[in-house]
């Protein structure tokens, strides 16, 4: 399940407990990306901090089914199927179309995200995909894309947060081996108006 030890929500103490108790789902279970930062309980209330700010924030004003899409990207150009899996679950709930999130998915691997987004949707996907593989090389010239493709600079400033928290997250990952949990895949904290309801549903 992991490389390192960890702490289980049985034996959790102190605050690890407290933040198990606010991340756990409907079951109580606890996703294995958090149960990873158990040692260091401030490192897993650090990480939903930003996870939760990032992808699940009332103050977003793209899609959060857009920018789920976008860390499902990352995920699979860094093969971590941990995280494809899950986000790809929430992707697909939040869209309630099966046969669309499919044909993403496929366009995704294939590299064939023309056949599935418009152009101007386009223009986050290579940003995605230009500051996951190769970070040093990004130019204003890809900011100015982002632009024209009829994006805000607050909106870019999500795209590359989101962004950047998958390439944290998939190396959390696969730093540490995760395993997939066999259940409650693809849950998240929806409630986006409150900023410290971290609890997975």
């Amino acid at each position: 399940m992991f490389f390192i030890k960890t702490i289980n929500a049985e034996n959790a103490e102190g605050k690890l407990k407290q933040i198990y108790q606010r991340v756990a789902g409907p079951d109580g279970k606890i996703d294995h990306i958090l149960i990873s930062h158990s040692l260091r309980p401030h490192t897993l209330e650090g990480h939903m901090r930003l996870y939760k700010n990032v992808l699940h924030h009332s103050a977003n004003t793209l899609e959060k089914s857009q920018l789920e899409a976008l860390g499902v990207y990352v995920s699979m150009l860094n093969q971590c199927s941990y995280c494809v899996e899950h986000h790809f679950q929430g992707y697909k709930k939040l869209i309630n179309d099966d046969e669309r999130a499919e044909a993403v998915r496929q366009a995704m691997k294939q590299q064939t995200l023309s056949d599935v987004f418009t152009e101007r949707e386009l223009t986050l996907f290579h940003y995605a995909k230009k500051l996951t593989l190769k970070p040093a090389s990004i130019v204003e010239e890809d900011i100015k894309e982002m632009r024209q493709g009829g994006f805000d600079d607050g909106e870019i400033l999500e795209v590359n947060q989101v962004v950047a928290y998958f390439n944290y997250a998939n190396r959390t990952v696969l730093g540490l081996g995760v395993t997939l949990e066999k259940s409650g895949i693809g849950l998240s904290p929806n409630d986006n108006d409150d900023e410290e309801n971290w609890g997975h549903k």
